[in-house]
């Protein structure tokens, strides 16, 4: 074989583009606390199923500064991308490499990105997207001749992504700009805590553009994005963990939305979880309780998987299984703002819903909510649109909705959980803990009967003779007396009643009826 051998050549080329050709600038990662892009994509893929495409690529520069980057060691040109399986189904893949250039996007590594992101689109693949880098190469965008395509089209292949694929951003390292961009487009977002960020824009920019200091962790930290924002889903302690996270959001979900979800063998909750049911509501309303408690009675043992677990806390937006079936489950959470829906629980339940009905998980929504959020605060962050959310992807969902009230049903909150007749839900039950009104009974009481209690002999007396009265009028079974629900429930027995509504709603919903494109959705 000669040097001039034109397999050898390639070999040879290809050689020199792996990790172990570059010892100094993987231990630099490896210094870093961070894997390559290689072994992650190695980590996140079934063993040896990893096709990549465009492995030969180099920097495209446009500008007469750049006309050296040509020359220059850029591997893949910054981008490792292609094709592989989680769990045996087929996914599309790309990680920018922080050893290139900054993990910076040029004009060649943006084709390979538009190249994959087209293939999963034509052919129904969940997009994983795992980022560690800068976004766009500056000095490649210094040229208005190709920085006119704006990015290439990427922002139409999401959307036209979105709710037909699974798609997801690892934060795994700097990731301000266009990772953050495609994050705030993609289903599901995790970022790795301690290297991971995340933002519009990063301190360089932030202090040139506006002349403010601050720091990657206050601009764009795992803490701040997942429980200050909610941008990002989950955090996780390093990228194994992320890359884990990955597959197990991935394995509650269909390839895309024409195929059913994966399922798994059926695991009843233990005796001791459903036992537990009858005595985790407090006997006061007053006082906050278990939800996950709740929720582990009723879903497969060990089946869920809880989306923004730090964001918007009084509500639960979690992954479970059913029987082995994946669905999605939304509860109030009466341990922080009893439970109440403000603007963050708002748009986090609503997301999550329409995350849901996207790929055709079934949604149990667990009421326990004292309503909405009021006060000037509440008002100033838009409560009045943001509450239509949820009850505004509820309603247009195809997919079999059931909803349970543990506790109160108060006001609007009660209609934007999916109580009673407000959706065409397969089912709506109640616990024989429940109770329903318009409102908390002692305000609405004071607010009605305010007068009539200021003219009595005994103002307190007369106040709790009335709230006692309509608190009569408020429980399980004369909520139950007009079919304004399907009936109450023994918490023990409402895994089997959801069980049951489930298995009947194999039909798909006729959607076309009214005629139009689709609901304006209330931003």
């Amino acid at each position: 074989m000669t040097d001039d051998d034109p397999f050898e050549t390639v070999a040879e080329a290809k050689r020199s583009l792996s990790d172990d050709a570059r010892e100094r600038a993987i231990a630099y990662q490896h210094d870093l606390d961070k894997l390559s892009a290689r072994e992650r994509i190695d980590y996140l893929l079934d063993d040896g199923t990893f096709e990549e495409i465009g492995r030969l690529a180099s920097p495209m520069p446009t500008t007469p500064e750049t006309t050296d980057w040509e020359r220059e060691d850029a591997p893949a040109d910054g981008v490792v991308t292609g094709f592989g399986t989680i769990d045996g189904r087929n996914v599309a893949v790309f990680a920018t490499d922080f050893t290139v250039k900054g993990g910076s996007i040029g004009h060649a590594g943006g084709r390979k990105i538009k190249r994959v992101t087209e293939r999963a689109l034509d052919r129904g693949l969940p997009l994983i997207m795992l980022h560690d880098g800068g976004g766009h190469r500056i000095q490649e965008g210094l040229d208005g001749a190709p920085f006119a395509r704006g990015d290439n089209g990427f922002s139409s292949l999401q959307t036209a992504l979105s709710g037909w694929v699974p798609v997801v951003s690892a934060m795994m390292g700097p990731a301000f700009a266009a990772p953050t961009n495609f994050a705030a487009l993609s289903d599901f977002v995790s970022i790795v805590e301690g290297t991971g960020t995340m933002g519009v824009a990063g301190p360089s920019l932030v202090k040139s553009a506006l002349g403010v200091d601050g720091s990657k962790n206050e601009l764009g930290s795992a803490r701040f994005q997942t429980t200050e924002t909610g941008m990002a889903d989950l955090a996780c302690e390093d990228d194994e963990a992320c890359l884990d996270a990955i597959r197990t959001f991935l394995s509650y979900l269909p390839r895309n939305a024409r195929r059913e979800p994966p399922t798994t063998d059926p695991k009843p909750p233990t005796d001791e979880a459903v036992e537990r049911l009858r005595d985790i509501i407090p006997e006061s309303a007053r006082k906050g309780y278990d939800i996950y408690a709740i929720i582990d009675g009723i879903v497969d043992r060990d089946s869920t998987f809880e989306l923004k677990p730090t964001y918007a806390r009084n509500i639960v937006t979690t992954f479970a299984r059913l029987d082995g079936n994946p669905i999605g489950v939304i509860a109030n959470n009466p341990r922080f703002k009893a439970g109440t829906i403000d603007t963050a629980a708002s748009e986090k339940a609503s997301h999550f819903a329409s995350l849901c009905d996207a790929y055709g998980l079934p949604i149990v929504t667990l009421t326990d909510v004292p309503g909405i959020l009021p006060g000037p605060d509440s008002e100033q962050e838009g409560i009045a649109r943001h509450s239509a959310k949820l009850p505004f992807e509820l309603a247009r969902a195809t997919v079999p909705i059931a909803n349970v009230v543990l506790r109160r049903g108060y006001g609007f909150g009660y209609v934007a959980m999916g109580g009673g007749r407000s959706l065409d839900s397969e089912l709506t039950v109640l616990w024989p803990t429940a109770e329903l009104a318009a409102m908390g009974i002692e305000g609405a009481v004071d607010i009605a009967y305010g007068q009539e209690i200021e003219a009595a002999d005994d103002p307190e007396s007369r106040r709790q003779e009335l709230i006692e009265r309509f608190e009569a009028r408020t429980d399980a079974v004369r909520a139950a007396s007009r079919v304004g629900i399907d009936g109450v429930v023994q918490p023990e027995r409402t895994r089997d009643r959801i069980r049951r509504a489930f298995e009947r709603a194999t039909e798909p919903r006729d959607a076309e009826w009214p005629p139009k494109k689709h609901p304006i959705n209330p931003i």
